[in-house]
């Protein structure tokens, strides 16, 4: 059965420059023509007026450009339509390919999908792609651009190694009765083994840094009622975020908040102010300041410069708030961060913290690194089979073979070559529409 023919607004909705639609599949060709009159040349741009089929109203004028399969994002034969970015002409264009026959609208994802399934991208493009939709921050983005490259290059030698591992353990299966032959080859194979184990070992710890870079570095900045929490992160996110009083407890619930300090995403949580008190709405925003603390990678105790000096909370840094006060209340030595969230006076200290510490937490460096929880879990299985191997007994030879075999499928699942179907619809669930 001859795939649908698909369209979908590519560019951002709402009103804007210029607007991009696209189409692919077997009628792609056959929409430009009805659309437009003919079908430019291959990856031309043109100008053409673009009118109704039925009715032959101009619907706007803009370039068209068609590109033919396989050499297309999809692998499909492929139109795009550039028209002028008005909601109504949009709209009008929309509907016109969707009365022409064998056309319907895309779902989330469905163009990327396409482009797997007819081989233009494997899943670690797929993932990355996905990344670079979400990125919000420069980092990201690089995250993004660079990371899979990477993982790629070394799933690629690391399956290359198993295969040469099962091809001489196979080999061995030959020679079983000539010990010295077998024993020096197991040796040899298990070296390699083990090396591999530590490589797939020391990638599956890189998870938790990217998983920061993907959803941002977690401050929760918690204290006292009236420690200055809500003005510290009104100064920091530069607009009025959260409710500033006088009056003690008015923050009940956690508020966030996402930044980019020096390319990195941080994400901040005004929280409630932690007192014993009887009011059972405070108590529950209490309860979920201590539970959003636990989650965050660093957390900030304020603590009011006129109130009595912390040394030291478990777990925090503590952050002394009011400075502006500092003639009637001096600084101690090494008391370490004082910031005015009136003045601004230690804003810029406390920020060059914030992205040092974020700093530290996400830096990957060259390293491989995996950032989604299906690449960790398949190199997880990988290196369980690697250690059965290494488990099973030298002349066990045919138990080796089959643990290689397996060690070599989720290396292979990794790049999305073989068993990827249970997890396509997670993964082009999180696209949006016209990617």
């Amino acid at each position: 059965m001859a795939a649908e023919t698909i369209f979908a607004l590519a560019s951002g909705a709402g009103v804007a420059g210029v607007a991009v639609v696209r189409v692919s599949g077997p009628r792609a060709r056959e929409a430009l023509e009805r659309l437009c009159g003919d079908v430019p040349p291959a990856r031309m741009a043109v100008l053409r007026t673009i009118a109704d089929p039925r009715s032959g109203q101009k619907i706007d004028s803009g370039l068209i450009l068609f590109f033919p399969g396989p050499a297309s994002f999809t692998g499909e034969d492929v139109a795009e339509l550039q028209v002028h970015g008005s909601r109504a002409v949009v709209r009008d264009l929309l509907r016109c390919l969707g009365d022409i026959p064998g056309l319907r609208a895309a779902q989330a994802g469905e163009f990327t999908e396409r482009a797997f399934r007819n081989g233009r991208m494997d899943l670690l493009d797929v993932e990355a792609l996905g990344d670079l939709l979400a990125a919000e921050t420069l980092m990201q983005a690089r995250f993004a651009h660079e990371t899979q490259g990477r993982l790629r290059q070394a799933a690629q030698s690391w399956r290359g190694r198993v295969l040469e591992l099962r091809a001489l353990t196979e080999a061995y299966i030959d020679f079983a009765d000539e010990d010295d032959i077998a024993r020096s080859g197991g040796e040899t194979a298990d070296g390699t083994a083990q090396n591999l184990v530590d490589e797939l070992k020391q990638t599956i710890a890189s998870f938790e840094r990217a998983e920061k870079v993907r959803r941002g570095f977690r401050v929760a900045i918690l204290g006292a009622p009236n420690a200055g929490k809500s003005s510290l992160l009104n100064v920091l996110a530069r607009r009025d975020v959260a409710i500033v009083s006088e009056q003690a407890g008015t923050t009940r619930d956690v508020i966030e908040v996402h930044l980019e300090l020096d390319g990195y995403p941080v994400i901040l949580f005004d929280t409630a102010g932690i007192r014993e008190t009887e009011d059972a709405v405070e108590r529950e925003g209490i309860r979920r300041a201590r539970e959003r603390a636990a989650d965050s990678d660093l957390r900030l105790w304020l603590s009011s410069i006129d109130e009595p000096y912390v040394a030291a909370v478990a777990d925090c840094i503590v952050v002394r708030t009011k400075r502006d006060l500092i003639d009637s209340h001096p600084l101690r030595p090494n008391m370490g961060l004082a910031i005015s969230a009136r003045t601004g006076d230690g804003i810029e200290e406390l920020m060059s913290f914030l992205i040092g510490e974020a700093g530290k937490a996400m830096s990957l460096g060259k390293d491989v690194v995996v950032g989604h929880e299906r690449q960790r879990g398949v190199l997880i299985l990988a290196c369980e089979a690697l250690y059965r191997f290494l488990a099973a007994p030298e002349d066990a030879l045919e138990i080796r073979s089959e643990e290689l075999r397996q060690a070599e499928i989720a290396l292979e699942a990794l790049i999305g070559r073989i068993g990827f179907e249970d997890v396509l619809g997670e993964i082009f669930s999180r696209f949006c529409i016209g990617k």
